[in-house]
């Protein structure tokens, strides 16, 4: 079961309290601690300039992180099997991957291919980058996503095969920490016919272009 961690009230020791126990915050909660990491970086959030930024962040919150409002298994869950005999992979390239780092909160930017291998039925192509989205869309780390996009796809598209590469730069490394620029991350997930030499490259050649 997923936990949260919370101060015990006798003291500095942090407790352990199940994830469906705990409420989640408020707005207004979560505007105050906005207000409280201004405070933190030395500056006023009653001045002008910032006297609207933590209503701002929280709504910006909403949407970089409705992921996890979005449910996987029902967008895939309407599949058609009227595909007059296909039976050759499907393959997405250049879907737009934007998420957060769960180490640093900042932000990681790239792009996502995603292929998979037919078994009798085929699901909306629209349905892949959703998918996407609704994973990246949430604190993350790339290998973690790379890893539940097959997931999801191979539990609910029982296909013959799955292929998921994202290739992406992260923010803590560009502009924090070590300060490289221009450097990509790419991870890669290989199931089914996928791992197959031949069906590899082929997957390699199309999203090559």
């Amino acid at each position: 079961m997923d936990a949260v961690l919370e101060r015990a009230d006798n003291g500095p020791e942090l407790k352990v309290i199940p994830q469906d126990a705990a409420e989640s915050p408020t707005r207004a909660e979560a505007e105050a601690a906005v207000r409280t990491l201004i405070r933190w970086a030395g500056d006023d959030p009653t001045r002008e300039g910032l006297l609207d930024t933590p209503k701002r962040v929280v709504k910006a919150y909403e949407e970089f992180f409705n992921g996890y409002k979005k449910d996987v298994a029902d967008i895939l869950s309407r599949t058609f099997e009227e595909v007059a005999g296909y039976d050759d992979m499907v393959v997405l390239r250049g879907i737009k991957v934007e998420s957060h780092c769960e180490h640093h909160m900042v932000p990681v930017q790239g792009t996502a291919h995603v292929a998979y291998m037919p078994n009798g039925s085929v699901v909306g192509i629209s349905k892949l980058a959703r998918v996407v989205e609704a994973y990246a869309n949430r604190l993350q780390t790339q290998e973690t996503m790379t890893a539940q996009i097959a997931d999801a796809l191979e539990e609910h598209l029982d296909p013959k095969g799955v292929a998921v590469v994202v290739d992406a730069t992260h923010q803590c490394m560009t502009c924090r920490g070590v300060k490289h620029e221009g450097v990509y991350t790419i991870t890669r997930q290989f199931r089914g016919v996928f791992r197959e030499t031949d069906q590899e490259r082929r997957f390699w050649d199309l999203i090559r272009g």
